[in-house]
């Protein structure tokens, strides 16, 4: 297999040669996904208005830098592509999860390899995990298949595939999983983790408190977790509460731990162009930085990198269609954002199941804004609003609520959006270490930031592990008799050796994706990382040391 080769492209800022032992024992990853430099300032400001004794982030003191993230074929990239660099430090293309990308050499912003197409790649957290036995973690408020904590510990060239991506996280061993999607944990990766060891508390607030063990999955919700403004205290914890556990967790490793921790919904919110969305999950990320901190400070050991994957919305605090918004008071620009008690997504899912004549108070409740005579047409019109007196195809014509209510709420607002999608724009670095040698300044790239992080772990070569782990069946077992086995909906790679003394039988070693565990003459054996399998190229990606199974 040929090396992946990488050229950058842009001016790298200059990071001191450590030497290949381990510069630190724990590193945490804190990546607010989605967030675009006015995002922090707009939490900041509407901080600072709310509570003026609090004028700065926990994140302040420690911004060093800029980012510059992208896909492998364009400058604007999607959570998985961009967090998969983070992990692997290969550019990867929309939807790819810790995956190599088919080149596109017209529009590749660095030179790939062709024969490496839809090759899963080794990440840090695999690579902490297997070559220094450090306990590994994630920390998340989306459902944990989701691109991000996938980019950390699976391998998918399509974000959406959880069905394999799902069990592959579950048997790739992570000590701490923290976050939504308990429909996406099934009975097998269930029963998995049970056997491993491993508490499983789903929908379990007084267990996640009370858990005296230290490798747990704690999933809430069926999917996502809510929005840290609309959260019921008493049923979900915070990302604040569930960093400092994980950290409690994961601290009792004495070779030290990796941690990912993901603000997943300031994106979701930047989707619907939601600002009060945005900015309180926005502070409860930098919460949970300031837990972090805390922990780092006593620990003395610890590095944590703060970064987002890419920025979105294009948010602005000014818009054109505010009169004189350069010139408005705070009060102008955040008293109006400060009144709003809930998301536009709890306040849509209110307004659903509320009678036409209580509107406008339930509004008023959640909003502090009196709803026009016009603006009420237009909700009792919308397509949505099943409790109208307008039949549903009087309301076909109507705008969306969701649409409708986040076009409200905005002209009360004098915040801009540029799109309801992703940006290009490069995105803050925040570093704390306990080294002042070991935190770089200045700007770098997606793929330098990986290089930061293998260097600071001394992970070896990522690519040379990628070598050892995820080699080709046809390569591995090309001395053996082999064959696809694709009689169910799962494949299944099965390996058979003829021994000489035919009285014994032959031996045979049965392999199925997205699974740690092999059947070798029917007995379990289970492995340091999981076996992928590739639709697109008939291959099974495994590690090279399996053909000693048969010595």
């Amino acid at each position: 297999m040929k090396k992946i080769v990488l050229v950058l492209l842009f001016v790298v800022f200059s990071i001191e040669v450590f030497s290949q032992s381990k510069q630190i024992k724990n590193v945490i990853l804190m990546i607010p996904d989605g967030t675009s430099w006015a995002t922090v300032s707009s939490a900041r400001w509407y901080q600072r208005y709310n509570n003026p004794d609090k004028p700065n982030l926990y994140l302040d003191p420690y911004l060093c830098g800029t980012v510059l993230t992208f896909s492998s074929n364009a400058p604007i990239g999607d959570s998985a592509p961009t967090t998969s660099c983070y992990m692997t430090g290969v550019p990867s293309r929309a939807g790819y999860v810790a995956t190599y990308p088919p080149a596109d050499p017209k529009n590749d912003i660095v030179p790939l390899d062709s024969t490496m197409a839809y090759q899963p790649l080794m990440t840090i957290l695999e690579a902490a995990k297997i070559f220094h036995n450090m306990a590994t973690g994630l920390v998340f408020t989306c459902e944990f298949p989701h691109a991000t904590p996938a980019d950390c510990s699976a391998h998918s060239y399509n974000r959406g595939k959880y069905e394999w991506i799902a069990p592959q996280m579950a048997h790739n061993n992570i000590d701490v999983v923290i976050g939504g999607g308990v429909r996406f944990l099934n009975e097998e990766s269930k029963n998995y983790l049970l056997n491993e060891g491993f508490g499983v508390l789903l929908d379990d607030i007084n267990g996640f408190h009370t858990y005296p063990g230290n490798k747990m999955w704690s999933l809430f919700c069926q999917e996502d977790m809510p929005y840290d403004l609309d959260r019921d205290k008493t049923l979900y914890p915070s990302l604040a509460e569930m960093t400092a556990k994980a950290i409690e967790k994961l601290s009792k490793n004495e070779n030290g731990f990796f941690l990912m921790v993901e603000g997943s919904k300031i994106d979701w919110a930047a989707h619907a162009n939601d600002p009060i969305g945005m900015i309180t999950d926005m502070l409860a990320f930098d919460e949970a930085f300031g837990v972090a901190a805390d922990f780092a400070k006593r620990d003395g050991e610890t590095i944590i990198i703060a970064v987002p994957d890419h920025g979105n919305s294009g948010i602005s605090i000014g818009s054109s269609r505010c009169t004189n918004y350069s010139t408005q008071s705070k009060d102008d620009l955040f008293k109006t954002v400060s009144g709003f008690k809930a998301t536009s997504e709890t306040i849509v899912a209110l307004l659903k199941n509320t009678a036409p004549d209580s509107i406008k108070s339930v509004f008023k409740q959640y909003t502090n804004i009196e709803l026009s005579d016009k603006d009420m047409k237009r909700i009792l019109s919308s397509k949505d609003y099943s409790k109208s007196a307008l039949s549903a195809e009087e309301r076909m014509k109507g705008t969306d609520l969701k649409k409708l209510i986040t076009e409200i709420l905005n002209d009360a607002t004098c915040f801009g959006f540029t799109t309801g999608g992703h940006t290009g724009e490069e995105v803050f670095l925040a570093i704390y270490s306990p080294k002042s040698d070991l935190r770089p300044t200045g700007f770098m790239t997606n793929i330098d930031l990986n290089r930061y992080m293998q260097t600071i772990l001394a992970t070896g070569d990522l690519n040379k592990h990628t070598e050892e782990y995820f080699a080709k069946h046809t390569e591995v077992f090309k001395d053996y008799s082999w064959k696809i086995n694709k009689n169910n909906k799962i494949p299944v790679l099965e390996i058979e050796r003829i021994r000489k003394n035919k009285k014994s039988g032959n031996d045979k070693l049965l392999i199925t994706p997205n699974s740690n565990v092999v059947l070798f003459n029917g007995k379990e054996i289970k492995l340091n990382s999981v076996v992928v399998y590739v639709d697109k190229t008939d291959t099974f990606y495994l590690p090279k040391s399996l053909t000693g199974i048969f010595n």
